[in-house]
């Protein structure tokens, strides 16, 4: 593996305390799913872009850089397809935004991210440039994550370009890809296996203090499961500056991006690493800031549902998704002022021609009925365009 330091570099004029939307909100979108190439520091480069299928160019999204591995490329980080595809597409954070975050996969160099002479942190910068000219972002909710060689990129891009993201996700990284600048406050999250026998758990550790100091969090050395046990231990530093928060996840595996707890080995489906960043990331907010109400009448072997989402936040929502799972033996057979898709297990309801916006304060009332096979309870938790609700 190539090592690589990134000299100092200006960074993006935009910066994440300041609430903003891009060139491209209010325009026809000027890019659209699929791969796109792009000149920077004198190379052809490309990169796979993902918009939400549901696109609304009045609608600031959160953008999402997901960098691949060593001999990983752009296509695997997209697809999924090394562990399992589409399911752990972005590393399984594209199926919990649903149609919320627009994504990118870049592809680097040899299949790597040296950083050479900072090429990959000035790749970036020409990446966000085209991309938000082209499509609304919210630039207050920039997001990287990576694993081994691509989480040594992510913590490049903390270093270099703190103003510039909000947070990142650091899988299984080390100080591979340099680290230019390195004082500034950014959101930091860590995992990493205690058996990582390519690079240790200790260099992961140091990543994460530098940003535990730069937080101005308590430092303090958080526990970690045992050998053997094949379960993970999350900590929440405390004492960081307020929106700077720092997590650190451990988990009893070696060198590997989707653990599983209670089994060996990737899974895409079971692990509990996507969930947790996702949470992570969201945390920050953004446009569907929310809270739903629901009142249930069942009978016999039936139900209604009534549902009424809020926009608590101070932006208007412009076209929404919100996801929740039916209990067990629950069937949606009609509904009302929105679509229903599927009519079991995780369901999502997009809006309707009619109520697809939704002001500051403001309210949208829809419902559905269901049969029952004896468990008439409400769903446990929603979202709204990927944003985690309270519930009344």
């Amino acid at each position: 593996m190539t090592l690589g330091t990134s000299p100092n570099a200006t960074a993006s004029s935009a910066d994440v305390g300041t609430l903003a939307a891009t060139a491209g909100c209010g325009r026809a979108p000027g890019l659209s799913s699929g791969t796109h190439t792009i000149q920077s520091n004198g190379k052809s480069r490309s990169y796979i872009l993902r918009v939400p299928a549901n696109y609304n160019n009045n609608n600031p999204y959160r953008l999402v850089f997901g960098f691949h591995w060593l001999g990983g490329t752009a296509v695997d980080v997209d697809t999924g397809q090394t562990v399992q595809r589409d399911v752990w597409s972005y590393y399984g954070l594209r199926q919990l935004a649903n149609n919320s975050t627009i994504f990118v996969a870049p592809q680097g160099l040899n299949n790597g991210w040296a950083n050479s002479g900072g090429e990959d942190v000035t790749f970036v910068d020409d990446m966000l440039r085209q991309i938000e000219a082209n499509l609304c972002v919210e630039t207050t909710l920039r997001f990287a994550l990576g694993f081994s060689y691509g989480g040594g990129m992510s913590y490049a891009l903390a270093c270099a370009r703190p103003n510039v993201f909000r947070a990142v996700a650091v899988y299984a990284g080390g100080q591979i890809s340099g680290c230019s600048g390195g004082t500034g406050r950014i959101a930091y999250f860590g995992a990493h296996g205690i058996r990582d026998s390519v690079l240790n758990i200790s260099g992961g550790r140091s990543l994460r203090n530098r940003f535990v100091t730069n937080n101005g969090c308590t430092s303090q050395n958080p526990p970690e499961p045992a050998q053997g046990s094949l379960t993970h231990r999350t900590t929440t530093y405390s004492g960081c500056a307020e929106g700077y928060p720092v997590v650190w996840a451990a988990f009893d595996e070696g060198h590997i991006a989707a653990p599983q707890d209670g089994a060996p080995g990737d899974s895409g489906s079971r692990t509990w690493l996507p969930g947790e960043t996702w949470r992570f990331f969201t945390q920050f907010g953004g446009t569907s800031a929310c809270r739903v109400a629901v009142t249930v009448n069942a009978w016999n072997n039936g139900l209604t549902e009534d549902i009424t989402i809020t926009n608590t936040g101070s932006s208007a929502i412009n076209g929404w998704s919100l996801v929740f799972t039916l209990p067990g033996g629950q069937n949606i057979t009609g509904g009302w002022n929105a679509s229903y898709s599927p009519t079991s297990g995780q369901v999502t309801a997009r809006n309707v021609s009619y109520n697809g916006a939704i002001a500051p304060g403001a309210s949208v009332g829809i419902g559905f009925q269901a049969t029952h096979t004896g468990n008439s309870a409400r769903p446990s938790s929603f979202t709204l365009n990927g944003a985690t609700c309270t519930t009344a």
